[in-house]
């Protein structure tokens, strides 16, 4: 059953106020998922708590996650580009639909980080020797902005998306050493096999991944992003997003965890980097 099903099979059991989201809702399902909470409420005649109460009925975990599963409902979505879009949308409608999913899918995974996890996570990337990041395909592309970020602090960083480099770096490596394997479907064969050489050899194995999968199994310590989004059918996207925030937060962690005198460090790093870029333009004068 998808969500707009789900409404209208609810309404009996509903408030008579919760009745009033469901119908502004079911009035105009695609306006539902790119408005905000306050909106909806004004269009509904209701407080925001009120829509609160309304998503937590139907089974969403708040007003994002029901936007997310509204969203999901209204296509049925076209192979290769998105679950959300459908072959007809036009320019306004998939763009919405995408910008509308992407908010929600990274509210939802906002609400369910354990960011216990996150501080382990974060500590053991500070008192890394040396750091590796994997990732094929989308995922590559996560790993490759990974190193990006962590090619500045003073840790070495390595990364590949071949294969047999990944197997080279994880059987030399060695007690001290961190490898982070990225894989939204935590599925695919030569990560889970990178997992398991590299704890062979004495690394720490952190994994970004989907929770109860087989990369999350070996790995020591697993960041899970639940997020849904079929990648065997559908082109990444919302996974993608989750995943590069995700290294965002472990980048902002690991800066912070490093105290003021690498922050400086850090600050003389983008210095030297200042000569490379062409000055800011000034602003125009008004006339």
């Amino acid at each position: 059953m998808n969500m707009l099903d789900t409404i209208r099979s609810h309404l009996p059991q509903l408030s008579k106020s919760e009745q009033k989201v469901a119908h502004a809702v079911l009035s105009d399902p695609g306006e539902a998922i790119r408005i905000s909470i306050a909106r909806l409420a004004v269009r509904a005649g209701v407080s925001e708590p009120t829509v609160n109460r309304f998503c937590h009925h139907l089974g969403a975990r708040g007003f994002p996650d029901f936007k997310l599963l509204l969203a999901q409902s209204l296509a049925q979505g076209t192979p290769g580009l998105s679950q959300h879009v459908a072959e007809d949308d036009s320019v306004d409608a998939y763009s919405s639909k995408i910008f509308a999913s992407a908010q929600a899918s990274l509210a939802r995974v906002r609400q369910q980080l354990d960011t216990q996890a996150v501080a382990q996570a974060v500590t053991q990337l500070c008192n890394a020797k040396k750091i590796a990041f994997f990732g094929l395909g989308a995922s590559a592309a996560v790993a490759h902005d990974a190193m990006n970020k962590f090619f500045r602090f003073n840790v070495p960083v390595f990364y590949s998306d071949d294969v047999v480099m990944q197997r080279m770096s994880c059987m030399s490596g060695g007690e001290g050493d961190v490898v982070v394997l990225i894989s939204h479907t935590g599925r695919t064969r030569a990560m889970v096999e990178l997992a398991r050489l590299a704890r062979a050899n004495g690394s720490t194995v952190l994994a970004i991944t989907s929770p109860a999968s087989p990369l999350a199994a070996e790995a020591q310590l697993a960041l899970t992003l639940d997020v849904p989004e079929d990648t065997d059918i559908y082109m990444p996207m919302l996974s993608r997003l989750a995943q590069l925030t995700l290294i965002d937060v472990l980048a902002t962690g690991f800066t912070l965890q490093r105290g003021a005198t690498f922050r400086h460090n850090l600050k003389r790093v983008k210095d030297a980097l200042r000569d490379s870029r062409f000055d800011k333009a000034p602003p125009r004068a008004e006339r």
